[in-house]
């Protein structure tokens, strides 16, 4: 079947723990292995993907090939590749806009950012150059301007778009119909991890539903140290992360909590943490006869690498949809990968439709079905 070429926005915890999985699941066949939810996708395995161009800003990692790039400062994730393959993509010099939050220039030199003394290449002209067909977007919460800027080099450059972070493209009407009329396929917005601390949140929700016990209130809090939770310290760079969150939490319930009986979003920055994320779940409802039922719950997962195999699924799923001529949101898989896709669904009906689509079982009929919902 080839490779996918793909491109990478932003050479953080995320990207290295992506680019290690690639070189890590290289020729793994036959019974799907631990960490991934599938062998192949559209005859494509994890070691399929190509890494062919990289943009970061970061000075410690513009000029440096991806293999290195990927263990450079603030890099904290776990090396569980710790040795990856040369492939000769050098990180190129991104455009800063509001990539950076002015406050990361407070912290010492191994947390965080500082932008290179270099010229921002032509994203788009780049990637048309290095034949790129998916590019991941993982640049930092709060960068605006810096994802619709990637998001136009994508439409540009006839690129697919896997969109990693909560500023919404995927789910936004007229970015969606830019990519519908480009022919280019998206999925997105906000990655879920596998086990991560929004999956078991919305699954919960639900099964206090499904069991007749009606949520009064809930919170969710996640402590971690690496630069995701650094950088969302400032508060106006937070909004969008806490509201993908909270909605994603939300659309699981048949009623709506009110705003003050849900708390759910990133808490605290703990630098000895690392990339070590800490969730704590509280939530409080009323069961049988009225009676009291609580659950708490204590989550820890090295948090990269939690989201890696999401995303190497998200992207052979673009691929496919490419190669099937489909243009704009790919609903089924946005639903089961993203905390922000289009259409929201309870995730045993998303992971049906993804699988679907994946099998290619009426994918066109699957589509109308989740967009007419």
């Amino acid at each position: 079947m080839g490779t996918i070429r793909i491109a990478i926005a932003g050479v953080g915890n995320c990207a290295s723990s992506l680019v290690q999985g690639i070189d890590y699941y290289r020729g793994a066949l036959g019974p799907t292995p631990a960490g991934l939810m599938h062998t192949a996708i559209g005859g494509h395995g994890p070691g399929d993907l190509e890494v062919v161009a990289a943009f970061d800003v970061d000075r410690r990692k513009v000029g440096r090939p991806l293999a290195e790039a990927i263990f450079a400062k603030p890099n904290r994730t776990l090396a569980f590749q710790p040795t990856v393959a040369a492939t000769g993509t050098l990180v190129e010099m991104g455009p800063v806009l509001d990539g950076i939050a002015a406050h990361m220039a407070d912290y010492p030199e191994d947390e965080a950012f500082r932008a290179a003394d270099a010229p921002a290449v032509d994203v788009a002209r780049r990637l048309r150059e290095t034949g790129a067909e998916v590019l991941v977007c993982y640049l930092p919460v709060g960068s605006e301007r810096a994802v619709r800027h990637y998001a136009a080099a994508c439409l540009e450059a006839g690129v697919a778009l896997v969109n990693c972070v909560p500023v919404f493209i995927a789910s936004d009407a007229a970015w969606a119909a830019r990519f519908r009329a480009a022919g280019l396929p998206i999925i997105g917005d906000d990655i879920k991890s596998q086990v991560g601390a929004t999956i078991v949140h919305r699954m919960l929700a639900r099964l206090f539903a499904d069991r007749g016990v009606e949520l009064l209130r809930t919170y969710q809090l996640n402590t971690g140290g690496n630069t995701d939770f650094l950088n969302m310290l400032a508060q106006e760079r937070l909004q969008s992360k806490k509201h993908s969150k909270t909605e994603s939490v939300q659309s699981q319930l048949d009623e709506r909590l009110a705003a003050r009986d849900i708390h759910i979003g990133p808490s605290d920055y703990v630098p000895w943490q690392g990339d070590n994320k800490v969730c704590f779940i509280r939530m409080e409802g009323r069961g049988f006869g009225g009676a009291p039922v609580e659950l708490e719950l204590r989550l820890s997962v090295i948090d990269s690498p939690n989201s890696a195999g999401v995303v190497i699924d998200a992207v052979r799923c673009a691929r496919l949809a490419r190669d099937r001529g489909l243009a704009g949101p790919v609903l089924a898989p946005a639903a089961y990968y993203m905390k922000s896709p289009p259409v929201q669904m309870r995730d045993s009906e998303a992971h049906e439709a993804c699988e679907a689509f994946i099998a290619g079982a009426a994918a066109a009929e699957t589509g109308k079905k989740i967009a007419a919902e």
